[in-house]
């Protein structure tokens, strides 16, 4: 039905199980089960139902909209924002309302939950009787209302979606959306204090604010690609519209001050703007136009009398228009966001009236975000800070001792026949753990692990270039005006940047398996030797005879196994130190103390969305239990620099008393060697333990790289198949429906650039001037004489007068006295 108000429509959706999304993300991402949640898990699904199908102008469907988003906001606390289902809707404006739009995304679907609110607020509004003062009060409290909902959109759900909004949620769309609501209810203020009989003075202030309100929805609806050109006539019209109404209902104001000059100054501004108006006359409705037209009988009615009055009677000056003091505005339209939408905490909960609020019992996403960022910030400390620190210092202590050819000549010494008892434990524990073959076997598996990573990660890579190169061949073929879609690098942003990140990883890792295999070559032989029977051991190792030790030689020996036992009870105490770290690095549980922090800062800020960064202080306190930790740390730096100290003075008091005696070099030797080949046994094992754990993590990040570059493929994939029909069915089909979308083009590239270079507000706009198709016209013939042709065109009695722009009808103030160029009756019509 004709109205001369507009409403926003709904935007339609496709059934969807956000439940079975939940349900899966809660049982793959938390400790606790779905099954604990079946009550919460139905419900959500009933209220999508109930919200998404409130498609009637009825007072029912706000709180069903309300509920539905009020819980949407909560359980944004609770899940990501990709909890894992697309959310299909239909854009209500614009000319794709038929192409559905989907996003994996929480907001997205706020987003147009409160879009349909916010329509269901325009439509009560035009649904109620605005025939009497409290219908336009209830319209005009919808209105503002629905004003209200899209300012929350464009201000704090758009800004938090993460993603593109649809292409009827643009800024530029809202905004003019959301004036042309605040236009209406304005209209119903200034309808209502005409009928409610107010002062002129004030009713003008108001119309000329609903006038305002109209520029701007106009303005903004030029710059939207959504707006329909007939939502911008109408805007215009009704701009002009109110400015009209403004202007006469001054000319009265003037009119009971007795400045009737300036009355007539007011009517004739008040026909200019109908009659811009009336341009757009042929985009009106029969309501709209009629508005009009009756405004211009009044004022050319009234404007006819004041005319005839002032030039009688009061003969006052008629001010040009520069002179007439610009009319203040009264606005009594604002934007007003609902509680409900607003402050979502006041409606759940004990007392809300959308009862308690759904998975209030499961631990919010963040916690489980923030638990992670404890363990990883600990494990680092742990680790990176303590652990790795006590073991550098335990490797640094073994270099020291490899540089003084200890404990071999020590125990060449002391043992000049047979094998020292603490080679035989090293050759006894390599032989147990299969020693070269161990290794061997090991460094093959991890080359397993790293080709299967290898592999996966190539896998994404090529889907990533498979998936460009076809773009880029579309682009080819269509040309990049029409293919007009993001590029792959920026719509994979992210993979994009995965694939740097993953390459980094694996070439610094495959630097660290040059270094293993480097050090089991170095000493390899040696290896095979100690992992060998004690044959083997006592043919590698020499005797040697054995030497006379004086009182000085046994008593630096003495000295020198003193300090050597300090050295292993020193590398003993350091690992048992390790294993209890690492042990109370396990044993601590955060859970339990972040749980319960969630939990007072659910009580004390209800529906405050939980973040990380609300557990740093808890992070900090936490982590304090590490520091006496890493004060031993720097405790077993100073003590290893005394004992290093001291050790290297009892070397040099050994070396010194042994001096010139060389029997046992060779022995010594032999010695070291294995000793040596032991410590990097040892370390081998440790690179490869941890080169395998890093390759079954890099698995899982590979993995979800590769499984994301599927994803992204195919989507791009359908995306294209769909712009490809879309091109395709614009090359075959040029139907009535797409030259009337190119003709609404072109008027909106007119308006743009009316808009664009606009004078000031208070001047009326010009209206496009309509032109003719060119017609071929038919061949001349010769003229009967007597009978006019309309080649010969029609001449009046006086001379034109050429316009500066061109066009004899000048927008401007009626004049009093005829010019040149306007016809008079008594000089007849001449014929060409």
């Amino acid at each position: 039905m004709a109205s001369n108000i507009l409403f926003l429509p709904f935007r339609r959706t496709h059934t969807v199980s956000l439940s079975a999304a939940i349900r899966q993300y809660i049982s793959s991402k938390y400790d606790q089960h779905p099954d604990m949640f079946v009550t919460d898990l139905a419900a959500i699904d009933q209220l999508r139902a109930d919200a998404v199908n409130s498609l009637e102008p009825h007072v029912s469907g706000i709180k069903k909209l309300t509920a539905y988003a009020a819980q949407l906001v909560w359980i944004g606390g609770k899940f990501p924002i990709d909890i894992g289902v697309d959310f299909t809707w239909y854009p209500a404006l614009g000319y794709n309302t038929q192409k559905p739009v989907s996003q994996n995304n929480l907001r997205f679907e706020l987003a147009n939950v409160l879009f349909n609110l916010a329509a269901l607020y325009s439509q009560l509004a035009v649904s109620l009787n605005r025939s009497t003062s409290e219908g336009l009060k209830s319209a005009c409290n919808y209105f503002c209302q629905a004003a209200g909902v899209i300012s929350h959109i464009k201000e704090e759900i758009i800004s938090d979606m993460r993603s593109s909004p649809p292409e009827d949620m643009d800024t530029m769309t809202l905004e003019s959306i959301q004036q042309l609501l605040l236009a209406q209810a304005q209209e119903c203020f200034w309808s209502k204090a005409v009928k409610d009989g107010m002062k002129d003075g004030i009713i003008a202030r108001l119309a000329a604010k609903v006038s305002d309100f109209y520029d701007q929805a106009a303005e903004y609806g030029t710059k939207s690609d959504t707006i329909s050109t007939e939502w911008i006539h109408h805007m215009t019209a009704k701009h002009h519209h109110f400015a009209a109404a403004a202007q006469y209902r001054a000319s009265r104001d003037c009119l009971d001050k007795q400045n009737y000059g300036e009355e007539v100054a007011r009517l004739r501004d008040s026909i200019v703007c109908v009659n811009e108006g009336l341009k757009e006359s042929r985009y009106l409705n029969k309501i709209v136009l009629g508005d009009l037209n009756g405004l211009k009988a009044r004022v050319s009615e009234d404007l006819k009398r004041a005319e005839k009055d002032n030039d009688v009677i009061y003969l006052m000056p008629v001010p040009p228009k520069s002179e007439l003091k610009t009319l203040d505005r009264a606005g009594m339209a604002t934007a007003r966001v609902p509680q409900e939408i607003s402050d979502p905490a006041s409606t759940l909960g004990e007392g809300g009236q959308f009862g308690q609020p759904l998975f209030a019992k499961l631990v919010p996403y963040a916690v489980h975000i923030a638990a992670s960022i404890y363990e990883e910030r600990k494990n680092r400390m742990v680790n990176v800070n303590i652990i790795d620190e006590m073991e550098g210092l335990t490797n640094k202590l073994r270099d020291l001792l490899q540089s003084l050819n200890l404990p071999g000549s020590l125990q060449a010494l002391e043992k000049p026949l047979g094998l020292p008892p603490s080679l035989t434990s090293h050759a006894e524990e390599v032989r147990q753990q299969d020693g070269l073959h161990r290794l061997r076997r090991s460094m093959h598996e991890t080359s397993k692990l790293k080709a299967n990573d290898m592999a996966i990660y190539q896998e994404g890579v090529d889907l990533l270039r498979s998936e460009a190169a076809e773009d880029d061949r579309a682009k080819l073929k269509h040309g990049t005006d029409r293919w007009n879609r993001l590029p792959s690098q920026q719509a994979a942003e992210k993979l994009y940047a995965q694939v740097t990140e993953i390459d980094g990883y694996l070439k610094s890792a495959a630097s660290s398996d040059d270094l293993v295999k480097a050090k089991l070559k170095d000493c390899e032989k040696v290896l095979g030797v100690l992992s060998g029977s004690d044959r083997d051991l006592e043919e590698f190792v020499p005797s040697s005879r054995r030497a006379t030790m004086t009182p000085n030689v046994e008593r630096a020996a003495y000295n020198l196994r003193n300090m050597l036992n300090e050295v292993s009870r020193l590398e003993s105490r350091r690992k048992r130190q390790v294993e209890k770290m690492r042990d109370k690095a396990k044993r601590d549980d955060i859970n339990e103390v972040i749980l319960a922090e969630t939990a007072r800062l659910e009580r004390e800020m209800p529906m405050q969305k939980i973040e990380p960064a609300n557990f740093e202080t808890l992070f900090e306190e936490r982590l304090e239990r590490y520091d006496e930790d890493r004060k031993l740390v720097t405790a077993e730096s100073e003590e290893q620099d005394q004992l290093s100290a001291q050790l290297k003075e009892a070397n040099n008091t050994f070396a010194t008393a042994r001096k010139g005696d060389s029997s046992t070099r060779d022995r010594e030797q032999s010695l070291q060697k294995l000793e040596n080949a032991y410590i990097k046994y040892k370390e081998i094992i440790n690179n490869l333990n941890t080169g395998r754990k890093f390759y079954n993590d890099l698995a899982n990040i590979v993995t979800r790289f590769r499984d994301g570059c599927k994803n992204f493929a195919y989507q791009r994939r359908v995306e294209a198949g769909q712009l490809e029909s879309d091109l395709s069915n614009a090359m075959s089909v040029l139907n009535l429906s797409q030259v009337t979308s190119l003709q609404d083009q072109k008027q909106r590239e007119t308006l743009r650039s009316q808009y664009s270079a606009k004078a000031p507000s208070s001047e009326p706009l010009t209206a496009p001037t309509p032109t003719r198709a060119a017609v071929q016209p038919p061949p001349p013939t010769a003229p009967t004489p007597g009978m006019w042709n309309p080649e010969m065109g029609i001449k009046f009695g006086g001379a034109l007068e050429q316009q500066p722009n061109g066009d004899v009808h000048n927008p401007a103030y009626p004049s009093a006295k005829p010019r040149g160029g306007q016809w008079d009756m008594n000089q007849g019509v001449r014929f060409g």
